[in-house]
């Protein structure tokens, strides 16, 4: 007589196959992504080693007259250091902005599972490449900037393969909280960059790349053997990327304008639609065209408004940890420990955001309200932020999580919606260059923060604060609009309910 199966294994299989697949598929781009941002934090982290106050080291072992720069990196021991640092990050992010632009277009064209993998493979090579420098003994500024280039032009192949295979499998239900979890692995990769790199950057700062290097080249070794690009290819369900129809009528009798995520019919009379329904059977759709997907309604504002999102979220990720060794005087590795709780604090903002949004369903207005919060708090830390350990702790936490709160939904669960809207007539192509649209604008802000962040501490850090304020005002601006339409919206159906 055979036995009962044990309790686990009920368990197991009281799970439908598709859950399966949709949670390897979860997982795996996690780990992935995870591994590109864990790969972009040692160069925060190891700044403050190439340009270090050598004075706390004692005297010169080379008798050299010079005592404040003797152990300091060449080219790096030079009064304009900050500016030296802002090319790199600027190196690395406007070549990422560049590219964004580009690779959403081939991303839509090739194999996810290809693409996504060989950006990896080249990404873990340039990391690796730039710590190579310390054991080469490399003191030339343009070899760093080449490699940060390249690497900048590589990594783009991550975010618009990840969210679209993420979009392939994942409908419209909860995507805002099931995205914002998964969106953690930002901040994730972020706080593993900063321990990883913290643990040798005292001694050995090469290995602060080298390591990061070989994690993404081997995460995407695994990535090549098992992602899945369709659920079709493994015969699991597609999901729904939109309302039923009957839940459709209902949102007819209240479309609240073409601004929205939700648009009239009329709006989507004009936009282009790529494919024609008479070959969907036989051809499949194609990708959609820049200009097209420009015209979807919503991109543009979105697109704008993360510019200046990332501009404040990556200014904390290249300067923070210098910002908190020059004004509460810790260590190099301490700072970085430090600087991962602004990351915490991003985890949690992201889930908030994804949850409040999707209960609401203004996407809009959840990134205004966080972004309206996010600049006196920003104020505020500059201002009692290093006033005790305690504090900086609390206020590091509050101001990731409505720093990057925005900044995620916008892109996941946004990118997502806008990149399978009604009026691409179920068209999923358009998702990669939706995405790189946003993400690649949202770069340019990402270009920006780190660069001005260079050349304005040099009078103070305060005007760096007055610039991330001046910012986040600017993002929610770009956003009232929709946020209007929202808001007007909730106001007309909630007078209908009471009539």
């Amino acid at each position: 007589m055979r036995s009962i199966p044990a309790p686990g294994i009920r368990f197991l299989r009281s799970f439908p196959r598709d859950s399966w697949y949709r949670g390897l598929i979860l997982l795996l781009t996690f780990l992935c992504y995870t591994s590109y941002h864990l790969s972009r934090k040692p160069i925060s982290i190891v700044k403050s080693q190439l340009h270090y106050n050598c004075s706390l080291r004692g005297a010169n072992p080379n008798n050299d007259s010079n005592s404040t720069t003797w152990c300091d990196w060449k080219p790096f021991d030079q009064d304009n250091y900050k500016e030296l640092f802002g090319a790199l990050d600027n190196a690395f992010l406007v070549a990422y902005a560049i590219g964004m632009y580009i690779s959403g277009i081939f991303g839509e064209r090739l194999p996810l599972r290809y693409y996504l993998s060989g950006g990896m493979l080249l990404s873990g090579l340039f990391t690796a490449l730039f710590g190579l420098g310390y054991y080469w003994q490399i003191h030339y500024l343009w070899y760093f900037v080449i490699i940060q280039v390249c690497n900048g032009l590589v990594q783009t192949t991550g975010w618009p393969s990840v969210v679209t295979c993420v979009g392939n499998w994942f409908g419209k239900g909860k995507r805002g909280l099931i995205m914002g979890i998964w969106n953690s692995h930002t901040s994730v990769g972020n706080i593993l960059g900063s321990l990883i790199a913290g643990a040798w950057v005292s001694q050995a700062w090469g290995l602060s790349f080298i390591v990061p290097g070989i994690i993404i080249a081997v995460m995407g070794v695994i990535c090549f053997l098992f992602l899945i690009e369709y659920p079709e290819d493994v015969e699991c369900s597609p999901p729904l990327h939109h309302a039923s129809s009957e839940e459709k009528g209902l949102e007819a009798e209240h479309s609240i304008s073409d601004g929205s995520l939700n648009v009239s019919n009329h709006s989507r009379e004009n936009i282009i639609v790529p494919v024609e329904s008479s070959k969907e059977s036989t051809e499949g759709p194609e990708a959609i065209s820049f200009f097209g997907a420009l015209r979807i309604p919503g991109v543009v504002e979105f697109s704008f408004c993360l510019l200046f999102a990332k501009l404040v979220s990556y200014t904390f990720l290249y300067w923070l940890p210098l910002y908190i060794v020059n004004v509460a005087h810790f260590s190099a590795k301490k700072a970085g420990d430090m600087s991962t709780l602004f990351d915490v604090g991003g985890i949690i903002g992201g889930i908030l955001a994804g949850l409040i949004s999707d209960y609401t369903g203004g996407r809009a207005t959840t990134c205004c309200v966080m972004l309206i919060l996010a600049a006196p708090m920003l104020y505020l830390y500059n201002y009692i932020g290093q006033n005790g350990l305690a504090t900086s702790i609390v206020m590091l936490i509050i101001c990731g999580g409505l720093v990057n709160g925005p900044y995620a939904l916008i892109t996941t669960a946004v990118s997502a919606d806008l990149g399978t809207h009604e009026c691409l007539q179920g068209n999923a192509k358009a998702l990669s260059t939706v995405t790189a649209i946003i993400d690649g604008t949202g770069s340019v802000g990402a270009a920006l923060g780190p660069l001005l962040a260079g050349l304005i501490s040099q009078s103070g850090w305060d005007n760096v604060f007055y610039m991330l304020i001046t910012a986040d005002i600017l993002a929610c601006l770009l956003l009232s609009r929709l946020m209007y339409k929202e808001i007007r919206g909730w106001c007309g159906c909630y007078a209908r309910k009471r009539g």
